[in-house]
């Protein structure tokens, strides 16, 4: 079937003027679309979001997440005030340096909102917000990319600056 899936995409996205043959063009198709799932699968078999429950109800509703354990681990208090400084800057990265959209591919990708991430705004995976914005899986990886690009220049070089 994901093959057939990658047929469909070659016939809807093939281009006669593009001087390539269809058989040519759908092979390379299929091939990627092949490549993508296996990729995908072995991505997901690793992915862990903050939000996702790790444990059942404890009796009221309310199950361990991740991002409880993460929180509960004893930190001391200076390394957790340069913790929230360095969220801060990040916050403030994403507003100076980002479009709307990579700010939103961001957001969504890695459950941030507006300073904070929180359970309303999981995190979700490139397929999923490709699907939600109309856009393909790969444009939304390159527009990820760039973003934390983009987000990794602004945070050196405010550490150079300082």
């Amino acid at each position: 079937s994901i093959g057939t899936i990658g047929l469909i995409k070659a016939v809807d996205t093939y281009r006669i003027g593009k001087g390539v043959r269809l058989a040519t063009y759908a092979s390379r198709c299929i091939d990627n679309e092949l490549l993508m799932t296996f990729r995908s699968d072995k991505k997901r078999a690793r992915e862990i979001f903050l939000y996702e429950p790790i444990s059942g109800d404890d009796g009221e509703g309310n199950a361990l997440r991740f991002l409880d354990v993460l929180e509960s681990v004893d930190e001391d208090i200076p390394e957790r005030m340069e913790k929230e400084e360095n969220i801060e800057k990040l916050y403030g990265y994403i507003e100076k340096n980002l479009t709307e959209r990579e700010k939103l591919i961001i957001r969504l990708r890695y459950g941030v909102s507006e300073g904070k991430g929180t359970p309303e705004h999981p995190e979700i995976t490139q397929r999923e917000i490709a699907k939600r914005l109309g856009i393909s899986r790969s444009y939304v990886s390159r527009i990820e990319k760039k973003a934390l690009q983009k987000l990794r220049c602004a945070y050196d070089y405010g550490r150079r600056k300082n």
